[in-house]
C-alpha cells in the first residue's frame, strides 16, 4: 500500500469551522453510516471502483439495512454538501464536522463493523491518501473511546 497526499485535490482537514452544515441523521441510522462510508470513499478525491466493490464484498450495506440506490442518493447528498464548503476549488472539511459525523454512530458495534468496512474501503485501490489515514485515524480515536469496543475488539 502506498501513502501519501489525496489525489484529485481529495479533501483537506481543517481544524476552522465549515461554512455550511451538514444535513444530520438520526443515531446509528442507516443514513448516518451510510454517509460515514460514502466519505471514506471520496475523502481522497476519487471514487475508484474497486472501493466500491470492497464495499459491496464487506456486506456492510446489508447490515446497516441500506439499499445500493439509497447508498448512491447519500453520496450525492454528501458531495452537494461538501461542495458547498470549497475554498479556491479545494474541498475543505473541519475536523470539527467530522466528529460530528463520527458522532452520529454510538452503537459499538455498528462503529466496530463501521471501521472494518472503512478499512477495507481504503485498501481496495492501494493507496492510502492523507485524506483516508486522517478519517480513519479520527474514527478510530473516536470509537475506541468507547469502553466496549476496546473490551470487545480485544
Amino acid at each position: 500500500m502506498q501513502y501519501g497526499a489525496p489525489r484529485n485535490g481529495g479533501a483537506r482537514f481543517l481544524n476552522s469551522q465549515w461554512k455550511k452544515t451538514m444535513r444530520t441523521y438520526e443515531a446509528n441510522s442507516p443514513q448516518a453510516a451510510g454517509r460515514i462510508l460514502a466519505l471514506m470513499m471520496v475523502v481522497d478525491g476519487n471514487l475508484a471502483s474497486t472501493e466500491l466493490q470492497a464495499m459491496h464484498r464487506s456486506k456492510i450495506l446489508e447490515h446497516i439495512d441500506l439499499a445500493p440506490a439509497a447508498f448512491q442518493q447519500l453520496l450525492q447528498d454528501l458531495c452537494d454538501d461538501m461542495l458547498t464548503s470549497t475554498v479556491h476549488g479545494a474541498v475543505q472539511l473541519a475536523n470539527g464536522v467530522i466528529d460530528s459525523l463520527l458522532d452520529e454512530i454510538d452503537d459499538p458495534d455498528l462503529r466496530r463493523k463501521l471501521l472494518q468496512a472503512m478499512w477495507k474501503i481504503a485498501d481496495a485501490d492501494d493507496w492510502l491518501a492523507d485524506g483516508e489515514a486522517v478519517l480513519l485515524a479520527r474514527a478510530s480515536a473516536a470509537w475506541s473511546a468507547e469502553t466496549n469496543f476496546r473490551a470487545h475488539g480485544a
